[in-house]
């Protein structure tokens, strides 16, 4: 699925114009970027949790000349399912 299906099938579900749909799509992704850059966790009932992490740095290898390289910190987004999500994929992966 594709932006443009996701909109309208959001839109037709909803009973919002496209436009509407669009701009609340365009909304939460703003406020859940938002929280991302302030590094708080951000919580969607029955879906899941995103939070950003600190990846401390560490010393890798690289496999073809066997250099050693230090790998700086860096923050990532992390994403846990809830437990309803979850179960709706045992379900869907079952049948």
């Amino acid at each position: 699925m594709n932006n443009k299906d996701f909109v309208n099938t959001l839109a037709s579900q909803s009973g919002l114009s496209l436009k509407e749909t669009k701009r609340l799509i365009e909304e939460f992704i703003q406020e859940f970027a938002d929280h991302a850059d302030d590094g708080t966790s951000f919580t969607v009932q029955g879906f899941g949790t995103f939070e950003v992490k600190k990846k401390l740095e560490r010393i890798v290898n690289n496999p073809t000349t066997k250099q050693r390289m230090l790998v700086p910190p860096k923050l990532v987004l992390s994403f846990r399912p809830g437990s309803s999500l979850k179960d709706r994929i045992k379900v869907g992966a079952s049948e």
